[in-house]
């Protein structure tokens, strides 16, 4: 028998953005505040995470310490935080059957945050073709096989992708006791800082191939090496016993596409608007899940942000839904994908092609709502926009649109 509860706000995902928004709903005096999530521990990636970056400049923290830091501050505030539950599928507007090691469950809540986080899409999913050996693997499963469980990897890899998220997989390996046999990337520079780039490259001796891809992977039993191709044509075989897709980030929207939710079909995520709300009311959504994949500050951020709108939705003062938000080519995607004139959260956007001292403007019907020169922007690496525009935004006067010459 299916146990049924309530809840005043139920959040799928206990990452940053979700404990964020848990704590502020619980502090804000909401009554009862859940977290579920499928993980056996809360925290969502930072955990398997241990080097810095996190935190703030004052008070600078590796991953772990992070994750502890939110999961501390959601339960202090009231919160309950639920690991090794599963958000199966909804039961109605707003409720979800769940199941755990207790059993199945149904819990319906006056509203919704789904903050489920993305993946880094595997070797299947990119069509990188070859035989099927044990050594393959993605940044996440390197991380927690490293980081959480002690396994041995193997001794010699190859990294798919020069990403900040690549660096990180790159050091995980050394990490490790294994060496990084060479970095590679289709694009034709690295999409991280150049000092990162530079030490890596010059400091730890690990090559980076620009302009190549992976044409396939070879070995049975255990992986022996990688066929790589570059721009040219040429091909060569790079002998390794593991290598580490990275990047290639895709939503985990299992449950917005169970909802119906709008999607963008820029971002694949819940398309919402500056208040994080989805095309379902009552159901807002937050995190890595509306732009994959940001840092952990970006989801703590947008984590309270939601927080600010569900209380709003709690208490009937919701403002209307604004108007549509897009890009051109070669811009990719941005995130809000709707504005109103009082928003208040900056937008995150991307391009899909390298672009020096760009020039970004945001038009309404013609009108230019703002202008903007970027010094650089990359594939892989976030352009950010205020928001200090959206005051001029007419709400009967169409679409808003996000172009860059």
């Amino acid at each position: 028998m299916t146990a049924a509860r309530e809840v005043d706000v139920l959040i799928v995902g206990a990452g940053p953005a979700g404990l964020a928004a848990a704590a502020r709903l619980a502090a804000a005096g909401v009554g009862r505040v859940e977290v579920l999530d499928r993980e056996p521990e809360p925290g969502g990636v930072p955990r398997h995470c241990p080097h810095g970056g996190y935190g703030t400049l004052l008070r600078p923290l590796t991953g772990p310490a992070y994750a502890r830091l939110l999961v501390g501050a959601a339960g202090q505030a009231g919160a309950t935080v639920r690991p090794g539950v599963t958000a199966l599928d909804w039961a109605g507007p707003l409720s979800l059957r769940t199941v755990s090691p207790d059993g199945p469950e149904t819990l319906t809540a006056r509203a919704v945050v789904l903050a489920t986080g993305a993946r880094e899409r595997p070797r299947a999913a990119r069509l990188v073709p070859g035989t099927r050996p044990a050594g393959v693997h993605t940044t996440g499963e390197l991380q927690r096989a490293v980081h959480l469980h002690g396994q041995h990897i193997g001794t010699r890899a190859v990294v798919v992708g020069a990403e900040d998220v690549s660096y990180a997989a790159a050091g995980t390996v050394r990490a490790a006791g294994a060496t990084v046999v060479a970095m590679l990337t289709e694009h034709t520079r690295p999409q991280t800082a150049a000092a990162r780039a530079a030490d890596f490259r010059l400091r730890q001796g690990v090559p980076l191939l620009t302009g190549t891809t992976v044409a396939e992977l070879l070995g049975h039993g255990r992986l022996s090496g990688v066929r790589v191709r570059h721009l040219d044509g040429r091909t060569a075989v790079l002998p390794c016993d593991t290598v580490v897709f990275t990047g290639d980030f895709v939503p985990d929207h299992e449950l917005a596409r169970r909802a119906r939710l709008v999607l963008d079909p820029g971002t694949r995520g819940p398309a919402v608007d500056g208040a994080l709300r989805t095309s379902r009311p009552g159901v807002f959504a937050a995190g890595s899940l509306l732009h994959p994949a940001e840092s952990a500050a970006t989801a703590t951020r947008e984590g309270v942000h939601a927080a600010g709108a569900v209380l709003a939705h709690l208490s009937g003062t919701e403002r209307p839904p604004g108007v549509p938000l897009s890009v051109a080519p070669p811009l990719r995607w941005i995130a809000p994908n709707r504005v109103t004139p009082s928003d208040r959260l900056p937008y995150v956007l991307r391009t899909t092609t390298e672009l020096t001292r760009p020039v970004l403007y945001v038009t309404q019907n013609g009108r230019v709502l703002h202008r903007e020169r970027l010094r650089t922007a990359q594939p892989n690496r976030t352009l950010r926009l205020p928001a200090d525009w959206t005051h001029r935004v007419d709400p009967d006067a169409g679409p808003v649109r996000v172009t860059v010459s």
